[in-house]
């Protein structure tokens, strides 16, 4: 969904309006809460979530993680929602198999690193998860989920947008209350460039009771030369712009743009339309690894993709956490 511009302004007539919304969400969250005690499932669960509504960087941090606990000789199983995906689950994502449009396209993009399994029931995938040899759960954007008992909580948030106006959504981007989820972390890792984070940090460090981590999301390094390759990029993520920045970034030259909603679907329709669009301009179409897993395979040939890698500044706050649930070994 593209994000309301009065979500990160100071909270005016709009947001009052939609206060009484706000308060029957929040009376939901509460609910779930309160419905019983979260279960264990007999390994170290690690949740990557948020607060707000939209992307912040949840999926590469949890593909970096799963790198990082790569050393541990551990068997690691992400286990998703499989948001805009038709399968329920709990099932294992099959890449060469499933659609983005069964499993939704985080999960097939997580798939790539490690065994993923989708499941609207969190703990019946995590449950099938550990019955097939997983010794940890990454749980991804579960941080309102409350059937499974996690071990470590991480919170992600983009740092430019921090957490918006501070409202509930729908009067502010927020899932719930900030102090209701920062009490259940560990970790708040803040992605962005310098100057953002130092102004997350100036503004909301305050209400964080954890440690704050540095991050930015960098293009993979692959050999493709992007100086002035002239480019339409597309992207249907929670920030489209933060990806055309990043593109940008790397030398190339962004003669147009198209945001999409965020796991908005990608119809030959629409892809004929801005294909046409970057022929007449004399440009290249492309797109993130997230839309990349969305399209059909005879347009996978024909649009580039600018793979990213989240890179934190200094892990040792999460180290510290991996090791006291055992995923991690002291040097």
């Amino acid at each position: 969904m593209k994000q309301p511009i009065f979500w990160y302004e100071p909270p005016g007539a709009l947001a009052r309006t939609l206060a009484p919304i706000s308060c029957i969400w929040k009376f939901g969250s509460k609910s779930r809460m309160r419905r019983g005690a979260m279960k264990r499932v007999g390994v170290p669960v690690v949740c990557i979530g948020n607060l707000t509504v939209g992307g912040t960087g949840k999926t590469p941090l949890a593909i970096a993680l799963a790198e990082r606990l790569a050393k541990s000789a551990r068997e690691i199983h992400f286990v998703s929602r499989g948001y805009g995906g038709a399968l329920a689950g709990p099932v294992q994502v099959d890449p060469g198999a499933h659609s983005a449009r069964e499993v939704g396209d985080e999960p097939l993009l997580l798939a790539e690193f490690a065994p993923t399994w989708i499941a609207r029931d969190r703990f019946a995938g995590a449950t099938l998860a550990m019955r097939a040899g997983a010794e940890a759960i990454l749980l991804d954007d579960g941080h309102q989920n409350f059937s499974i008992a996690r071990d470590f909580s991480i919170i992600v948030v983009d740092a430019a947008q921090g957490f918006g106006n501070g409202k509930v959504f729908p009067a502010g981007p927020l899932r719930e209350e900030i102090r209701a989820g920062l009490e259940r972390a560990d970790v708040v890792v803040a992605v962005g460039n310098p100057r953002d984070r130092n102004s997350f940090r100036r503004k909301w460090e305050g209400l964080i009771p954890t440690p704050i981590l540095d991050a930015e999301l960098l293009p993979l390094e692959t050999g493709m030369d992007w100086k002035g390759v002239p480019a339409l990029a597309f992207a249907g993520i929670g920030n489209p712009e933060k990806f055309f920045r990043t593109l940008r970034g790397t030398g190339a030259d962004v003669v147009a743009t198209e945001a999409l909603d965020d796991h908005q679907p990608l119809p030959d329709a629409l892809l004929q339309r801005l294909n046409s669009k970057a022929a007449a301009l004399g440009a290249q179409l492309v797109t993130t690894e997230k839309d990349a897993v969305r399209l059909a395979s005879a347009w996978r040939r024909r649009v580039l993709t600018l793979p990213v890698r989240m890179k934190l500044t200094d892990w040792s706050a999460i180290d510290r956490g991996l090791i006291g649930i055992g995923l991690l070994h002291t040097a």
